[in-house]
């Protein structure tokens, strides 16, 4: 059987709902399984047919991540994103209004604008230099009389949709998309508690991986791996009691930090739960990421408590009032898969996002982080973020590591000739969600389905 003709039943996003939590999110576990697992061909992340009906059916037509607003905060500021063979330039108009547009002049073809630009009054092609201003009206044809009666007006730049959802840029190369607070479904609402405009990108990095962009994908859709890649975590982070809530594209994962996971038993020691915390995520409870050793829990208080704390702490001295959110508010983290190729962990102090873009072959992508910081104030100035590629053997931090790491060895078992399917589980739901869209996507979802 190949992935073209695969045809998956249809899903149930039916369960019980749990009581909404502090911050006021009512999360749904779903079941999709109907009592067996669910099984995705191989072929799908090796397969250059299938990426080719993904680059023909799939990219065009969804609204996807571009840059962030601090790229393109000023007027005249523009970014370039490559989206597998597609090419958009997004632009700050000099009324301050987003615009985007294929990134290709309409003369001859060539690419327009590369990587991140500021300060420009328009979009000149550095080929023959055909000229647009920054609405993607052509002003300016060099040598004009050779080409006859040309009539400007027809050659302007062509559009490609674009909006904002807190500091990221979307772009939707179809005309006919629906508006992108449509597309987001409830996640606008779901995250509204955080204050996601309050948050500015420090930086990104742009990674070439040995994979198909669908196994990172994959990688940041689920909690199982934590026991296997990631024991480190275990004594701080609950990844059995994680619950998982299903809109119809999109799904999120709230996921309790500052507590042992069930893996580990009832009696899991408190300063365990500290000295994990503080080598996987030190830096939010401020300097000293060495020591591990617990300070004194107050009389009435958790180690959860202390950790809060020093994250409210840390954030203090950099101007950030933390105060209004509970213990269970700063610990809780919020993880958004956004379909079909980004992952948003949102925590009270931080946010950070993972892309998954195609490479040029079916066995290759490409990994985009981003990291935001919570402003003192929700007007802070915006600056241009620090822009970084890097190789895959470069150091992402202890737990990104792993992940990175995988990746390879995931590929490279994903092409054997006798694994034929990936097989799911009820705990790697949102996968199975992700890949029910790819095939509605794609034209291969049976009807009704």
């Amino acid at each position: 059987m190949t992935d073209l003709d695969h045809r998956p039943p249809a899903s149930r996003t039916v369960g019980p709902p749990l009581l909404p939590d502090s911050i006021g999110a009512v999360a749904v576990q779903p079941d999709f399984l109907a009592g067996a697992p669910y099984k995705v061909p191989a072929t799908r992340y090796t397969s250059p047919e299938f990426a080719r009906l993904e680059n023909e059916r799939l990219w065009p037509t969804v609204w996807q991540y571009a840059c962030t607003v601090d790229h393109v905060a000023a007027p005249g500021d523009a970014f370039e994103c490559r989206l597998g063979m597609l090419s958009a330039v997004v632009v700050r108009d000099h009324d301050g209004r987003l615009q985007a547009f294929q990134n290709v002049c309409r003369h001859r073809g060539n690419t327009l604008c590369a990587g991140h630009q500021r300060g420009l009054s328009e979009l000149r092609c550095p080929y023959h230099r055909w000229a647009w201003d920054l609405q993607g009206r052509l002003h300016e044809v060099p040598s004009r009389r050779g080409f006859g009666a040309l009539d400007p007006a027809g050659l302007g730049l062509v559009p490609v949709a674009v909006d904002s959802f807190g500091p990221l840029v979307f772009v939707n190369f179809d005309p006919g998309a629906p508006p992108l607070a449509e597309w987001l479904e409830g996640i606008p609402a779901d995250s509204e508690w955080v204050g996601l405009d309050q948050f500015r990108c420090v930086a990104t990095a742009t990674t070439a991986v040995p994979c198909n962009w669908k196994v990172v994908a994959d990688g940041f859709s689920e909690t199982y791996h934590i026991q296997g890649i990631h024991q480190e975590m275990l004594a701080s982070i609950d990844d059995v009691h994680a619950p998982q809530r299903i809109w119809d594209r999109h799904s999120v994962s709230y996921q309790p930090y500052g507590v042992p996971s069930p893996r580990l038993g009832r009696d899991v020691d408190p300063q365990a739960v500290w000295a994990s915390f503080r080598a996987v995520m030190g830096e939010r409870t401020g300097p000293g990421s060495e020591d591990h050793s617990p300070p004194p829990v107050p009389e009435g208080a958790t180690v959860q408590d202390v950790i809060a704390d020093r994250i409210k702490a840390a954030q203090a001295s950099a101007g950030v009032d933390l105060e209004r959110f509970t213990t269970e508010g700063i610990l809780r983290l919020a993880q958004y898969n956004l379909f079909p190729n980004a992952t948003l962990l949102v925590w009270a102090d931080m946010v950070n996002l993972l892309v998954a873009r195609p490479g040029p072959t079916a066995d290759t992508g490409e990994l985009v982080s981003c990291v935001f910081a919570r402003m003192p104030d929700p007007g802070s100035e915006r600056r241009p973020p620090l822009d970084l590629v890097r190789p895959p053997e470069a150091d992402f931090g202890l737990v990104l590591n792993a992940d990175v790491s995988v990746l390879l060895t995931m590929q490279r078992g994903l092409s054997q000739p006798g694994f034929e399917e990936v097989v799911l589980s009820a705990e790697e739901c949102r996968i199975v969600n992700f890949h029910r869209n790819l095939e509605r996507q794609l034209g291969l979802l049976a009807e009704g389905g």
